[in-house]
């Protein structure tokens, strides 16, 4: 039984059985506290909370998930993957216990030829809670199971919370038996790999507070409803079905380890670890290309940077099975081919998704170039002292700036017949670790408890009257201080603020909040931010100006207009410059992501490379043009399918209701989804002038521009500047490029000769410095500073030239010299002194200790630096005791 065809059959029992189907969300979660959606229930938790109305009483769905907390367990075990799919159903006050023990034992064991999936019950087990005798009674009941094969655990794995305040409840999970041949006898509480959770059933019915660990908390009574969650494995479900004994033997997955096994030439299930790098390549490479697909670019911060860790173990992995050439080519065709068919999106816009792979591998294949040879010269370093060991600092240091993988420094390290010192190592690693928990655990703290909006959100959405009004009286619904519901702030206090309707626009699709007041009788509040905490409600974030506000008071909200029109200028000009990129550049120049505030408009795109100068002015060009011919602004609202038959343009990866806000400028031209607000017609806008364009990572670029008065007095400063230099050059305007382009010569031909003088000045003393050598021990050492330098590579030249006039003795050179008001230093040694012991690397890091620095090189030649120019006496003489130690 194929995986898609699994999935269909759960959501076609479900239908049949008065669930709502429900599309799939994101990878990127909403929820602030989350880089992506990590359990199937991520999406439903505004509704399984409470915060929010469910728009329906039971419903199903297929969440694609993400979750890398486990990931040094994928492909070492038959069932962690990094990307899964869980299937659900979900009850919202509706049916309970019973109702969902019954449908998924009628689903598990109904017969394939009614469309269910046709288990043997005898192969089925189930846990649940310790204490929950009503689910205990009823798989006796529903399913006929035995009592030994119901098995009662505790809290740390059969009851559920999200480890805050808020819901929680017993569960009960269904496990699959794969026989003797797999393990121990005793069913699930074994925890033996045996025994396969395909189908977990949460029973949400209590409300818990005071939450002291995942097992340690206050249940604080019933709730007002009581909800089902559940989730079963897809990948699980299909490997049992498949007849395969891990999930990466899948046909979702399966395409891409073949691939990976035909590229290296090895042979799958031959060599353990061989097989488990098989699996990583087939795991990540998957996870990435659903990643990408959900509007996830490589980067170093975030869900960018999971996505290239993910790359990269795919790319290492690649290199430790033998192949170094780029793969992603093979391997992500192969992904695509696979998950296509249920996930049409990866084959439809895989000709952009692939860019960012491809360009990924090959930036990682230069990275381990690069890394190989830092980590060449520390090994040699090594070596050269006498150690056996690669320091811990130094492979974590490769690892944390470089992207260097700890395995291959340990390959590597062994091949020179060193070791790591791997304790070193993953302490530092354990500190890293320890600072991203303790950074997640704040965040959370934070974020996490959305509970107190649940009263205000139950009372309906809050009404956004600011399309057609800068101000609107409603009423103050709610208020919260430091977090917690409050009956009133008073004079100074910052408040959040809720009210049944407001003007004010809430930061959202690029656009920042509103400026503005909230007035009413007694008091004026100074509104500093305005969010949607969840989904369908506004708090204004305010400091009580004067007076006091309470709970119930009437309250008028005023938006700053002036703020408001060039903000609505800013954002219409985002569109303009929009199209005008995808006129030029083509459909492929797709949003990446946008900023509009008072003034100023940013827009991120994708695209490989900078635009040229002519490319910039012909897109500032045909959106002002757009400007000039005075374009009619539209906007409607419709169903999302409909906009998007006429062409609408949706930002990749944004989550869209069933009904869609379309906002036209000159019609089909600039067509977009899009909630924010804009001026009535393009004039309005006044001028849009380009000042910007960037790299914003592989294949994101930005461009900026500021709109309207900003962009008048942006050119008009210019235009001062141009007056300026006409004055001060006596040149007139059309010859400044060749007057500043004639001064910027002469200029570079006095540094030149400027330059040469330096350095014949430093020549000069070269038979000084011969004759100053002296013995130390049994090398010939020439240890002096020059002076000023202009560069480096001036008393390095000066440093072989006297270690070449010195023949064959036994020569070490050390030449420092003050560059820009800091001191350098240059070691050079000969081939005699390096037989007798004598290395530059190790002589500078000497001298640079004592400047205040560091340095390194070769044998032959290194160099060196600090802060302290008068330590120079102090080093040279660090560097004699070396040399006779």
């Amino acid at each position: 039984m194929k995986t898609a065809e699994i999935a269909k059959r759960y959501l076609d029992y479900f239908e049949k059985n008065g669930h709502t189907i429900v599309p799939s969300a994101s990878l990127v979660s909403d929820d602030p506290t989350l880089l992506f959606t990590v359990a199937g229930m991520v999406p439903f938790i505004p509704y399984l909370s409470g915060v929010v109305p469910a728009p329906y009483p039971s419903a199903a769905d297929v969440q694609k998930c993400i979750r890398t907390n486990d990931i040094e367990e994928v492909g070492k075990t038959p069932r962690h993957g990094t990307f899964f799919q869980m299937l659900g159903n979900w009850s919202f006050g509706d049916y309970f216990k019973e109702g969902a023990i019954t449908f998924a034992w009628d689903l598990l064991t109904g017969s394939e030829d009614d469309g269910k999936f046709g288990f043997d019950p005898k192969d089925l087990w189930v846990t649940v809670y310790e204490d929950d005798d009503e689910a205990f009674g009823l798989w006796q009941t529903i399913a006929g199971l035995p009592d030994e094969r119901i098995q009662r655990l505790g809290k740390d794995t059969n009851y559920w919370s999200t480890g805050v305040p808020g819901p929680a409840g017993p569960c009960s999970e269904i496990f699959f038996d794969r026989g003797p041949d797999y393990g121990i006898d005793g069913g699930p509480a074994t925890d033996d790999d045996r025994y396969v959770e395909i189908w977990n059933l949460v029973f949400m019915q209590y409300a818990i507070h005071n939450v002291r660990s995942k097992i340690d908390f206050d249940i604080i009574g019933e709730l007002p409803n009581k909800n089902i969650d559940t989730g079963m494995g897809l990948e699980r479900v299909a490997f049992i079905k498949q007849g395969v004994d891990n999930m990466y033997e899948t046909d979702q997955v399966r395409p891409v380890l073949d691939k990976a096994v035909e590229l290296s030439g090895k042979t799958y299930g031959a060599v353990h670890e061989d097989d488990v790098r098989f699996r990583i390549v087939a795991d990540h490479v998957r996870s990435s290309l659903m990643l990408l697909a959900d509007g996830v670019t490589p980067s170093n911060e975030g869900r960018g940077y999971i996505l290239r860790r993910l790359m990269r173990r795919a790319i290492r992995s690649m290199r430790l099975l033998g192949v170094e050439g780029a793969t992603f080519p093979d391997l992500f065709t192969a992904s695509r081919d696979a998950m296509q068919e249920a996930y049409p999106v990866v084959g439809e816009e895989y000709d952009r998704l692939s860019v960012y792979a491809y360009a990924e591998e090959q930036t990682f294949l230069r990275t381990l170039a690069a890394g190989s040879v830092i980590l060449d010269d520390a090994l040699a370093s090594t070596k050269d002292a006498g150690g056996s060991r690669l320091a811990g600092d130094e492979a974590f240091l490769l690892h944390d700036t470089y992207g260097f993988p700890i395995d291959l420094t340990l390959e590597i390290a062994e091949e020179a017949g060193l070791s790591v010192d791997r304790p070193a190592f993953d302490s530092l690693m354990q500190e890293q670790r320890t600072r991203a928990k303790a950074d997640a655990k704040s965040r959370k703290r934070q974020l996490a408890d959305l509970s107190v909006y649940r009263d205000f959100r139950s009372q309906g959405e809050t009404i956004f009257t600011g399309y057609s009004d800068l101000e609107t009286e409603s009423r103050v619904l709610g208020l919260l201080v430091d977090g917690l519901p409050v009956p009133s702030a008073a004079v100074g206090q910052i408040a959040e603020v809720i009210l049944a309707e407001t003007a004010l626009y809430a930061e959202s699709g690029g656009q920042v909040a509103d400026k503005g007041l909230i007035v009413g009788p007694g008091f004026e509040l100074e509104v500093l931010d305005v969010q949607r905490p969840v989904a369908g409600l506004i708090s204004h974030t305010v400091q009580v100006s004067s007076g006091e506000v309470g709970v119930g008071q009437v309250a008028t909200s005023v938006v700053d207009a002036a703020n408001r029109r060039a903000g609505q200028q800013a954002h219409s000009a985002t569109h303009l410059v929009h199209a005008a990129l995808r006129d030029t550049l083509g459909k492929s120049a797709a949003q990446s992501g946008s900023l509009n505030r008072a003034g100023y408009m940013r827009f991120d795109f994708r695209w490989g490379q900078a635009l040229s100068d002519e490319t910039k002015t012909e897109i500032e060009e045909i959106a002002n043009n757009a400007v000039h011919d005075n374009l009619e602004v539209t906007t409607r609202v419709l169903a999302l399918d409909d906009a998007k038959a006429l062409g609408a343009m949706a930002l990749f990866g944004e989550k869209y209701g069933d009904t869609v806000r379309m906002v036209d400028i000159g019609g089909p031209w600039s067509r977009e989804l899009c909630g924010g607000t804009h001026v009535a017609s393009s004039a309005e806008i006044g001028i849009i002038n380009l000042v910007g364009e960037s790299s914003v990572g592989a294949s994101n670029r930005r461009v900026e521009a500021l709109v309207g008065l900003d962009a008048f007095r942006s050119m008009a400063a210019e235009r001062a500047l141009v007056s300026q230099l006409t004055t001060t050059l006596k040149t007139p305007r059309e010859g400044l490029p060749a007057k500043i382009a004639e001064l910027t010569a002469s200029l570079k031909a006095a540094e030149k000769k400027i330059a040469a003088f330096e350095s014949k000045a430093l020549g000069d003393q070269l038979p000084a410095l011969v004759a100053s050598a002296s013995s130390v021990g049994e090398y010939t050492v020439v240890a002096s500073s020059l002076g000023n330098a202009a560069s480096a590579d001036d008393v390095r030249a000066v440093a072989l030239q006297v270690r070449e006039r010195l023949g064959d003795r036994a020569a070490v050179v050390a030449l420092g010299a003050e560059i820009s008001g800091r001191p350098i230093v240059i070691v050079a040694t000969n081939d005699s002194a390096r037989r007798a012991g004598a290395k530059a690397g190790a002589l500078v890091k000497t001298a640079s200790a004592i400047l205040g620095g560091g340095g390194g090189g070769r044998d032959d030649v290194a160099q060196g630096g600090g802060t302290d120019v008068a330590a120079l006496p102090a080093a040279f003489a660090a560097i004699a005791a070396a040399l006779e130690a």
